[in-house]
């Protein structure tokens, strides 16, 4: 059995999967480990192009895009590896990452997901896990422009700048390593899921088990998504409907899932308040004001 199985899904993005693939083979050393990329039925060539990575790739080909999870499940199921590492096509890794993550799960028997720290191009600190799951704590403390998350974990709270692994809610699914065992035991992505909250759904299920989710801050991974902003309404869709989703599975009770939708509602109001009247940003007025009229 190989150490690591690298799944990549891919949806049109040939150039950023070469430069990924590329700087994987590169950095990753003195580990066993396969590389799996499931295509989402791309149409810019990346099939072609992964031609010319020979046998160090193997191609999983859907015929229309599932989404992410969806895809993940279809990398899972022929991975040979002890451990599942999932990797964006939008990153760029800076050192042997999958061999720091896989040994650190190897070597703590509690911990079934880890994942290492994010940086920008210009190696700045960006998004790389979340210290709490999504939950009605979480809702307030957007509402209250996060300042308890603020308040209790300082700068940790996306970013590891300890020096040392922290225990966190999840990991961003853009560099998720997950012991295969685990998977086994609590299932899948679930395939409701298309895009956005599939990896904390996952998560909860994880943790619901007694396993440990910790991120690595060693493991050190060049992420470009984000690097600029721009309302693209069909991506808010998607991000509201699986922030529903999310919350009707893991809250039985309706009346908490009403609780978050109208503590969101709240939040959402004062978000664009806050950058329409104290600190005026013609963007992320849009954006607040989108999510306020959709959620």
């Amino acid at each position: 059995m190989l150490d690591v199985s690298v799944i990549i899904v891919s949806y049109n993005t040939k150039e950023l999967l070469r430069d990924c693939l590329n700087s994987l083979l590169q950095k990753t050393t003195a580990i066993s480990y396969e590389v799996i990329v499931v295509d989402n039925d791309s149409q810019d060539g990346s099939i072609e192009m992964l031609a010319d990575f020979g046998e160090d790739i193997r191609i999983v080909s859907l015929s229309e895009n599932v989404g992410f999870g969806r895809a993940n499940n279809e990398g899972i199921k022929v991975a040979r590896g002890r451990n599942i590492f999932l990797l964006n096509p939008d990153t760029l890794l800076i050192n042997n990452a999958v061999k720091v993550l896989s040994d650190f799960l190897d070597e703590h028997v509690q911990v079934a997901v880890c994942g290492g720290n994010l940086y920008m191009r210009s190696m700045s600190p960006t998004h790389s896990y979340m210290m709490r799951l999504p939950s009605l704590g979480g809702e307030v403390n957007m509402m209250l422009f996060d300042r308890i998350y603020k308040y209790k974990y300082g700068k940790n709270v996306e970013f590891n700048h300890c020096g040392y692994p922290l225990e966190v809610g999840y990991i961003t699914g853009a560099d998720m390593m997950i012991r295969k065992q685990v998977l086994d035991e609590v299932g899948y992505f679930d395939p409701d899921f298309f895009m956005y909250y599939e990896e904390a759904e996952l998560t909860w299920r994880i943790k619901r088990r007694g396993y440990k989710v910790v991120n690595v801050p060693d493991a050190r991974i060049i992420h470009l998504e984000g690097q600029s902003f721009k309302l693209k309404t069909n991506r808010e869709r998607m991000f509201l409907a699986s922030r529903r989703l999310y919350f009707r599975k893991i809250y039985r009770q309706p009346l908490k899932r009403w609780l978050c939708q109208l503590v969101y509602g709240i939040g959402c109001l004062l978000w664009l308040l806050y950058f329409s009247c104290y600190k005026p940003n013609a963007q992320y007025r849009e954006l607040w004001s989108y999510r306020l009229k959709h959620f």
